[in-house]
């Protein structure tokens, strides 16, 4: 097997919520992989460490401050890519959040803005790139979904829900955009180990929970990063529409 397909070297990329964990993660581990990377996020400091961080490993880096819940923000978001790199080869819809919040407590204002934040703004993310990607006819967009889109879960069921629809849209957009050779897939992470995660839930929570992981652990970050480079490679070429479950088996047990 020719091994260099597996490399992404001169791919322009952009990654959303690249400021910090996952999402800094894969935006680090794209440059390795010979991507020039666009970071944004809200947080300016943070995608600025991130873009510096990719310049030393001899890539180009641009930051780019973005609510990607706001169509003009993603239009902007998308100029500035074109206008230093004249093109995108690759879209990591990272950015997300949540809080926990029983179901029959929750608000109208509490459901619409978990559903904005992970959902909408892979909506206003990937049409807005996948009108780049299709006058270009390449590209490759990756979801970052979530084992708690696979089925119930009762910390946040918007959270949930919104990650169910990132799946169902990766694959509408497959079929749709696959007569341009714009593959679109999703990754489902399981229980990452970021300090996100450990302000969302109690060490009381997590320690049981790492017992019913079969691999007996939190992932790391770092553990997302092969999936997506592999699927914005050549090496995944005749791959479209799927989600690759990376969660230490915790969705293979019956019990």
């Amino acid at each position: 097997m020719n091994l260099s397909l597996f490399a992404v070297t001169d791919k322009v990329a952009i990654v959303t919520g690249g400021g910090r964990g996952i999402g800094k993660a894969i935006a680090l581990g794209l440059a390795q992989a010979g991507a020039d990377v666009v970071v944004a996020a809200r947080t300016g400091a943070e995608i600025d460490n991130t873009a510096a961080e990719i310049r030393t490993l001899g890539r180009k880096a641009l930051s780019v401050p973005s609510d990607v819940r706001s169509s003009d923000q993603v239009t902007n978001m998308v100029d500035k890519t074109l206008a230093e790199f004249g093109y995108i080869d690759i879209l990591v819809n990272n950015a997300g959040g949540s809080f926990n919040v029983p179901l029959l407590e929750m608000s109208e204002g509490a459901w619409e803005a978990i559903v904005r934040e992970n959902l909408k703004s892979v909506f206003l993310c990937s049409q807005k790139v996948a009108k780049v990607m299709k006058e270009q006819h390449r590209g490759s967009i990756i979801n970052i979904a979530s084992v708690a889109g696979l089925g119930s879960y009762s910390p946040n069921a918007s959270y949930g829900a919104a990650k169910a629809g990132i799946i169902n849209l990766t694959k509408t957009l497959a079929v749709d955009l696959a007569p341009y050779r714009v593959r679109v897939n999703a990754i489902a992470p399981g229980f990452i180990g970021t300090a996100g995660v450990a302000r969302l839930f109690p060490r009381e929570f997590l320690a049981p929970l790492e017992s019913r992981i079969p691999l007996g652990y939190l992932g790391k970050p770092e553990d997302i990063t092969g999936a997506v480079i592999y699927l914005a490679s050549e090496a995944s070429a005749y791959i479209t529409g799927t989600t690759i479950v990376i969660d230490g088996g915790l969705t293979s047990r019956l019990d």
